[in-house]
Order: C-alpha cells, then sequence, then structure tokens
C-alpha cells in the first residue's frame, strides 16, 4: 500500500476502527484524493465493516450513507488538485511535483506526465476511468484542472468514478462483516487489495459499454 512514511497501516487501522465516523470517512477519503498518498483501502471497507459487523467493534453508521459521505470526500479532494492546476498552471505544478516536498508526497514529473497522457488520451471520460486506475486515481484531476475542464462535467465523471470505487469498497467491507472476524480484518483487507482494482474496472467497464449500447440503440432507425 501506498502511505507517507509518517504512517504506519496497522497503527492507523487500529485507530480508524476505534474511531471511525462519517466525518473521518469524508476527511480521509479528501485527503486520499487530493495530492497527499493515503490508500482509500484502509478508509472506506473498514467502515463498512464496522456498520455491518456484531460485537464489540461496531460502529453506528449505514453503508449506503458511508458510499455517499466517501464519494463526497474523493469530490472535494479532487476538486482541491483541479483548482490548484487550473490556478498555478503546469510550469508550477511539475516544479512542486520535482520538489522534495513533492517527493515527499510520492509526486514526479513522471506521474503527472502518466496522469496527463491517461487525460490526453480518454479525454473527460478519463476523469471517470481514472478514478478506478491505481497510480492515476489521485492524480487525474490535475491533468484536468490544467486543460481547464468544464466544472460541471468533471463533477459528474468525478462523482461517477469515485462512487464506483467507493461501492466495490464498501461491497467489500460488508462481505467481510458478515464473514470474517474482527481480529483478521486487517489481513483480509490486504488479501483482497489487488482483486479491488480489477473489480473496479470491470465495473467501470461495464457502466460504458452499457451507456454505448444505449446511445447506439437509440441511433437505430425505426422501421
Amino acid at each position: 500500500m501506498i502511505l507517507l512514511s509518517i504512517f504506519d497501516a496497522s497503527t492507523f487501522f487500529d485507530w480508524f476502527v476505534n474511531h471511525a465516523n462519517y466525518w473521518f470517512v469524508f476527511i480521509f477519503m479528501a485527503i486520499e484524493s487530493s495530492f497527499i498518498p493515503f490508500p482509500s483501502e484502509l478508509v472506506v471497507p473498514p467502515a463498512a465493516y464496522l456498520a455491518t459487523a456484531h460485537g464489540d467493534h461496531v460502529a453506528d453508521m449505514n453503508v449506503y450513507l458511508i458510499v455517499v459521505v466517501a464519494t463526497a470526500g474523493a469530490l472535494a479532494g479532487s476538486l482541491v488538485n483541479y483548482y490548484l492546476a487550473l490556478w498555478l498552471g503546469r510550469p508550477i505544478v511539475y516544479a512542486f511535483a520535482n520538489s522534495r516536498l513533492g517527493h515527499i508526497c510520492l509526486l514526479d514529473k513522471e506521474k503527472v506526465e502518466k496522469a496527463e497522457v491517461f487525460f490526453d488520451k480518454h479525454g473527460a471520460a478519463s476523469t471517470f476511468f481514472g478514478r478506478l486506475v491505481p497510480a492515476v486515481r489521485q492524480l487525474i484531476s490535475i491533468p484536468a484542472g490544467l486543460a481547464r475542464m468544464n466544472i460541471g462535467k468533471f463533477i459528474i465523471f468525478t462523482c461517477l468514478g469515485a462512487g464506483v470505487w467507493n461501492c466495490v469498497l464498501a461491497a467489500l467491507g460488508y462481505w467481510l462483516g458478515k464473514t470474517v472476524p474482527f481480529e483478521d480484518l486487517m489481513t483480509q483487507v490486504e488479501q483482497y487489495n489487488d482483486y479491488l482494482t480489477y473489480a473496479g474496472l470491470a465495473i467501470g467497464v461495464g457502466c460504458i459499454l452499457f451507456i454505448l449500447y444505449r446511445a447506439f440503440h437509440k441511433k437505430q432507425p425505426t422501421l
């Protein structure tokens, strides 16, 4: 998992499950979607688990609201990146990426360039697909800001992509809440981490195929 060096995954995990609430879900998902590297896998699945599981570690939360709050947090963090890129411009963004502070945030020129290439290749829809791609998820809003993407489209695509990803994470947490003892939760989240990305991508591709099918179907002439 990608984490700031000041964080230890297991330490944060233990702290979060003992203090989980909607505000923390929002805040940490906003951090995750900004330029600060932080894994959403340590936030949404544990929160959904706690909302589902029974026992001493039960949070007074709802799985569906967790998805909504997490998506709102992801949008907030993405807007930070979007407007910083929009206001500062490409030279300052790349200078920051190559600075010591940028490296502390695990940024570099190559990562920003990769996000820009992804955005140039897929256009506005990249803010949807990018939310489902590792190493691009946190940065895709930067090239959107540099390109001055329409803010309305940016918000819609970001919410859709983040919503899909958070549904996948929450579904994992819900399933773990029904099947896994609390003491094994951290291990199971790490074990299924790779499968989360595949599931998110599969759902995202399915959504796009459905949209394309509907669009094509409407264009067919009626006899």
